[in-house]
């Protein structure tokens, strides 16, 4: 270790080789990033992947899980010592995704840390994770990911400033200094909570909160704080419409995932005799949402397909919308809606980077992914309580009911009856064969058993025409059902194996019935096919979505 006169240190330390970014950046256990060297060599492999940052402003923040407070503190120590001139940080170490990617877009600066598991739990024994936003606030694309793990298995230390250099106080609001660099901490909501005003009617979403009821779960997750200064002193809900809104380390032992399975509380009060008219939640670091209505939960497949076809209600969008993007699991209802509106509509794989092309070309404005994650051209992340937002307006510009706007939709549309099964912390070496067995297979199904087409979906990006291989397989049938089966990249433990379930039934047939039921020979068909439950040992599906 040498230690230079400004308190500059070089800390040497092998490299790790386990440090390869997933869908969203790196995730593993707290207990692994707790280890000495683990968390700095991975910052040390970002500032030299992305390169150039001497002199540049960037922003940090996180979910404040468990460590969030910690790893700040070393990323500002480090960022001192290799010359960035600012870090703009959320107040506590707190800032929601969608609010770090608009900070960098409304500030231009050159990119961001955001520290988040997203969905994952939390806590001592949960999941922490570091992913780096670039200049147009997404996620870092592949190119540049690619290039930090290759900087993460060369590393030979790490830059870093010593410990008497001084602390930053997270807690207070203004600038300090750390070293020669300048730390703004800022108001964790206001910047965000302005952008939204800007977005939606709020005098008419004021108006429908005067006569309905809202009921909002923020899993005690970063999103509590915006909740409560949007929904409550803006928009004038009830205090009581929000629940679980006091952001915990560990999430209060809940699992921050803003689905049925995991929303428990939630989904008990919209199933009730004395519904509110609207139910949200939204997940860890705030970029994924779910939608309810009395006794009717929204698939995220469905809800942006709806966005794209009301978008016109919505002030932000009154001119209409350019395009809609779909990751490739997601079921193909913003597909039929794109078609009847005369507007493109691409199919990407799974993870937000992959949209941001499209939406810097200004070839869409809205994108969506079958795992709860709604957005649009206003920031480069999916964002969980726009998309509340989005359908609090629509309910307020409409007058009608959540369940009427899904009737009225599927009558217009058809309807993708869909489903997710997953199967989580399988072996990986089993699952891994699972998907390849299926993809050494795909000749032989195509054409086959009513399969039309039996491929690993391919992806070629439309504007800067880089290709990603391997992304899921899909069979697709003649009649209108699909499956799609993929290795989740968001984990920390295991493997997840998913299988997404899709059938389209046309306006004329049967649009009221139950998901599971609906597809249930499709779901046969998976185990027949596929096999999932044959090959792994396991009698069913962990989570049922």
């Amino acid at each position: 270790m040498n230690v230079s006169a400004t308190g500059k240190m070089k800390i040497d330390c092998p490299p790790f080789l386990d440090q390869r970014p997933g869908t969203s950046g790196l995730r593993k256990k707290v207990a692994r990033f707790q280890e000495p060297h683990y968390l700095a060599m991975f910052v040390q492999a970002i500032f030299e992947g992305v390169g150039n940052l001497k002199g540049s402003t960037i922003a940090l923040g996180g979910d404040g899980r468990f460590f969030n407070r910690e790893a700040s503190a070393i990323i500002l120590r480090m960022a001192a010592a290799h010359g960035i001139a600012k870090v703009v940080v959320g107040k506590g170490g707190l800032l929601s995704t969608p609010a770090v990617s608009n900070i960098i877009r409304a500030r231009q600066l050159r990119g961001g840390i955001i520290l988040s598991a997203s969905h994952n739990p939390g806590g001592p024994d949960g999941d922490f994770g570091i992913k780096y936003n670039v200049a147009n606030g997404g996620p870092a694309p592949e190119a540049v990911t690619e290039a930090i793990f290759a900087r993460s298995k060369t590393l030979t230390g790490y830059e870093i400033l010593d410990e008497s250099a001084g602390t930053i106080d997270l807690d207070r609001v203004g600038s300090q200094k750390l070293g020669a660099m300048s730390v703004e901490i800022v108001d964790s909501v206001a910047d965000y909570a302005a952008l939204m005003e800007r977005l939606f009617d709020f005098e008419r979403m004021r108006g429908w909160l005067r006569g309905n009821d809202l009921l909002f779960d923020a899993m005690h997750a970063v999103t509590g704080p915006y909740a409560e200064e949007i929904l409550v002193k803006r928009l004038g809900a009830p205090r009581a419409a929000l629940i679980n809104a006091v952001p915990k380390p560990d999430f209060g032992h809940h699992h921050p995932d803003p689905n049925p399975a995991h929303a428990e509380e939630l989904m008990a009060r919209l199933w009730a005799a004395d519904a509110p008219a609207l139910g949200a939640a939204s997940d860890g670091d705030g970029d994924r949402n779910m939608i309810l209505g009395p006794k009717l939960a929204v698939t995220p497949s469905d809800s942006l397909a709806v966005l794209a076809a009301n978008a016109t209600l919505i002030p932000a969008f009154a001119k209409g919308i350019k395009g809609v993007a779909r990751s490739m699991p997601t079921s193909r209802a913003a597909d039929v809606v794109a078609a009847e509106l005369g507007i493109e509509s691409f199919e990407t794989p799974t993870g937000w980077k992959f949209f941001g092309n499209l939406l810097d070309a200004g070839r869409v404005t809205l994108c969506g992914e079958e795992s709860y994650g709604t957005g649009s051209d206003h920031v480069r992340e999916k964002d969980g309580l726009w998309a509340v937002l989005f359908w609090l307006n629509l309910l307020a510009a409409t007058g009608k009911s959540v369940p009427e706007i899904m009737a009225a939709h599927w009558q217009r549309f058809g309807r993708h009856y869909y489903s997710r099964h997953d199967y989580e912390a399988l072996d990986s070496a089993r699952a891994n064969d699972i998907m390849n067995g299926l993809r050494q297979r795909l000749a032989d199904l195509q054409g086959r058993g009513g399969i039309d087409l039996a491929d690993d979906f391919r992806y070629q990006d439309p504007i800067d025409q880089s290709v990603s291989e391997k992304q899921g397989v899909r069979l697709v049938f003649g009649n209108g059902g699909r499956l799609v089966l993929r290795l989740s990249g968001t984990g920390t433990e295991g493997a997840t194996l998913r299988l997404y379930i899709e059938k389209f039934v046309a306006r004329t047939g049967a649009l009221g019935l139950d998901a599971q039921a609906a597809l249930a020979d499709l779901i046969a068909d998976a185990e027949t096919i596929i096999g999932i439950k044959k090959l792994s040992g396991r009698t069913r599906p962990d989570v049922v979505t």
